[in-house]
């Protein structure tokens, strides 16, 4: 749910070719490193057993994946092979999308559906069911919207739009209450987790095995290409700050970001925001916490941007400027 974002120019410079590479041309080990799937989970499997399946079919070290599913639900899975499991931590609270099947426990008239669905977007309050990973005390959800796409007899279809760590099948019930009648979620698919979502790039199991197969039968990069995404995918729900080749290596090393080494800016930063650091090339840096507004950066003729919280590019990618 990412809104429509300006660039703002602060600088202007040019980026040596000689050092690091845009994202889509990236050699197939480095693709690999920094890859990102927009895997199709099948119902059934848990979300880790997933991700090693993934980790044997591709012979990375490590994988990981943002906002596990459970075994009877499909769709949206984000998952990240080596360096960009750095980049998991900006997708833990990216908004989701599900489409949701109900049956409610009796006849219940449209309109009176329609109003609890009114009641129930919004912020809710929700309990965590009993069999859940997290603690189980009240907290504030936003639910963005709930859309009543189908109706057959008891059967109800829903998409819904909400905050992440929203229970659906607990939203479920709580409206099943409301109605008076009770309800209980028949099935559950995802269909958009943060940046991603199944109407672009999804992938399956099946999709990944046959394009190593093809890479390692015929030596075709391609496919691999084609189902594995470079790491900035993940971040582009982010508002970016853009930086010149001199001051990445400085970065990477960990250092904050200084107002002389940024070139751009998209609007909407606020003090605390996290962003993704990015070259000119379009890599992806480092994820930092905003010190500034996007005014302000722009304005600014020195101090500190934005600090550092996760380092994503290896150090020695672009030469040193730095002292």
């Amino acid at each position: 749910m990412k809104d429509e974002r300006e660039i703002l120019i602060r600088a202007e410079d040019i980026t040596d070719p000689a050092y690091g590479y845009p994202p889509e041309s990236r050699p197939l080990s480095l693709h690999l490193r920094y890859g990102f799937l927009n895997l199709d989970k099948p119902r059934g499997p848990t979300s880790h057993e997933v991700v090693a399946w993934i980790k044997r079919i591709t012979q990375v070290s490590r994988a990981g994946h943002a906002g596990t599913l459970d075994p009877k639900v499909s769709g949206v899975l984000p998952v990240a092979l080596e360096e960009s499991t750095k980049v998991l931590q900006a997708l833990s609270n990216a908004d989701k999308e599900y489409i949701c099947l109900v049956h409610l426990h009796s006849q219940v008239p449209e309109p009176r559906l329609l109003e609890i669905i009114q009641e129930f977007t919004g912020e809710i309050f929700q309990r965590p069911p009993l069999r859940s990973a997290v603690k189980r005390q009240v907290r504030r959800r936003k639910v963005h919207f709930i859309e009543l796409l189908e109706k057959e007899g008891k059967d109800v279809l829903l998409r819904i739009g909400c905050q992440a760590g929203t229970y659906v099948r607990k939203l479920v019930f709580d409206m099943g209450e409301a109605l008076g009648c009770g309800a209980h979620m028949l099935e559950l698919r995802r269909t958009k987790s943060g940046p991603f979502s199944e109407e672009e790039s999804l992938v399956t199991l099946h999709d990944v095995m046959d394009a190593f197969a093809f890479w390692r039968e015929n030596g075709r990069e391609d496919m691999i290409k084609k189902v594995i995404l470079p790491v900035e995918a993940a971040v582009r729900h982010l508002p970016k700050i853009v930086i010149r080749d001199g001051a990445v290596d400085a970065i990477c090393h960990g250092a904050s970001l200084a107002a002389p080494g940024v070139l751009s800016v998209e609007t909407g930063i606020s003090v605390g925001n996290m962003v993704a650091v990015m070259t000119l090339k379009g890599e992806l840096v480092a994820l930092m916490e905003a010190q500034m507004t996007s005014r302000q950066i722009v304005e600014a003729d020195r101090g500190l941007v934005a600090k550092p919280i996760r380092v994503i590019m290896q150090p020695g990618t672009y030469p040193r400027k730095w002292k």
